[in-house]
């Protein structure tokens, strides 16, 4: 037969998505009423849970954000940017300054340390000290060492290998000889003629007196006691094991029997299906509230829409709108135009002003002074070349001097 003709074993592969297990009558006698009494106790639970989540996302979009937005513009312009020119045009320049008033203030206290404290130290180590330890210590020992201790150190070598040396070892030997004599043979006399025999009888009569009969006790006495209390005490230790474990499968036949029986029937039977079954109607009382719930809010968001939006919308397409552009078209773009020429006109009155103070305060420079050297006529110069936009020279190219607007006029 073909394989792909055969039955295949049923198993878990093939069961339904929401396969459940079949369940008892009384399972399916409470599975409704159960439902029911917990969706109406969900039910409100799940209204106001929708109702807060919408509140929250509402004060959100509409309140939260645009106070974080104006809290953060606040924030920049009252304490970002004002500490940012503080630095800028304030710290900068003072640390700058600081800097190099420490860098001048260092170079002073470097240069007032090294004449104060190294220069004198420098000068009396190299003109005082050095030549008083070579002229005055060094040279004297080296001279005496050459001259002196080496020559008597040569003649007392040769006087101890000539003369002491011989005669030490004659001394040396008489005196081992001595010693041997006086310390060494009596006391090897006495080792071998008197301690060691009688150690030797010693230890024989230990061995016949005590040794022997202690072993014979141990051997004929102890051994076979030893034996028998051994095999008492297996016996009943064997015994008391066997009592003990009868006595434990006893026990564990009762408590299996009277507790963990019933208790697992009561699991498996009562506690288990009630459990799985209030968390299913838990589950969907959750989703059907849910569906009532979104019901309910898109019904009271169209009630609000009909009484409060739409008029309020009507209103502002209707009114407000060419209301609006009759302001902006008809008032504040005039308004905004002379304005502009009124700054305008105002600053070319203030730049005039400028300049005409600028003149009169050259022209009496000049009269006070007088003018300065007449240049004398000279070839016209090409200017350097430059970049665009920049003060950088163009590669290979030298950089033109930088002349102000003020000397140049």
């Amino acid at each position: 037969m073909d394989q792909e003709n055969q039955p295949r074993a049923y198993g878990n592969h093939q069961a339904p998505a929401h396969y459940e297990s079949g369940d008892g009558c009384l399972t399916t006698l409470i599975r409704i009423p159960v439902r029911i009494v917990v969706l109406v106790i969900v039910l409100p639970v799940r209204m106001v849970w929708d109702a807060l989540v919408a509140t929250f996302r509402a004060a959100d979009r509409m309140l939260l954000r645009p106070v974080g937005r104006a809290l953060a513009w606040l924030c920049q312009v009252l304490v970002v940017v004002p500490l940012v020119r503080l630095y800028e045009s304030v710290l900068t320049p003072l640390g700058h300054g600081l800097r190099w008033l420490a860098a001048v203030v260092g170079r002073g206290v470097r240069w007032l340390g090294a004449a104060v404290f190294v220069w004198p130290w420098v000068a009396l180590w190299r003109y005082v000290v050095v030549p008083v330890v070579r002229y005055g210590i060094v040279a004297p020992a080296v001279w005496l060492y050459a001259s002196v201790l080496t020559p008597v150190g040569h003649g007392l070598r040769r006087v101890y290998r000539v003369l002491l040396v011989p005669a030490g070892r004659g001394v040396a030997t008489a005196i081992g000889w001595l010693l041997t004599a006086l310390f060494v043979w009596p006391v090897v006399g006495v080792w071998r003629y008197v301690l060691v025999p009688l150690a030797l009888t010693l230890i024989r009569l230990a061995e016949y007196l005590i040794v022997a009969p202690l072993a014979w006790t141990y051997r004929e006495l102890l051994t076979p006691l030893g034996h028998a209390i051994a095999w008492l005490a297996g016996v009943v230790a064997r015994g008391l094991v066997a009592v003990a474990r009868g006595l434990g499968a006893v026990v564990a036949w009762l408590v299996v029997t009277v507790l963990v029986t019933p208790v697992g029937w009561i699991w498996r039977r009562v506690l288990a299906p009630v459990g799985r079954e209030i968390a299913t109607a838990i589950g969907v009382a959750w989703r059907i509230a849910g569906y009532v719930s979104r019901a309910v809010g898109r019904a009271l968001a169209r009630l609000a829409w009909y009484l409060i939006g739409a008029p309020v919308a009507w209103t502002y397409r209707t009114v407000c709108t060419p209301v609006g552009h009759f302001v902006r078209d008809m008032v504040w773009a005039p308004a905004r135009r002379a304005a502009v020429e009124a700054g305008r006109a105002a600053r070319g009155a203030l730049r005039t002003a400028r300049e005409t103070v600028r003149q009169a305060r050259r022209d009496a420079w000049r009269a006070l002074v007088g003018r300065g050297p007449v240049p004398e006529p000279r070839e016209p110069v090409a200017p350097l070349a430059r970049t665009l936009g920049s003060t950088t020279t163009v590669p290979s190219a030298a950089p033109e001097p930088e002349i102000s607007l003020r000397k140049q006029g």
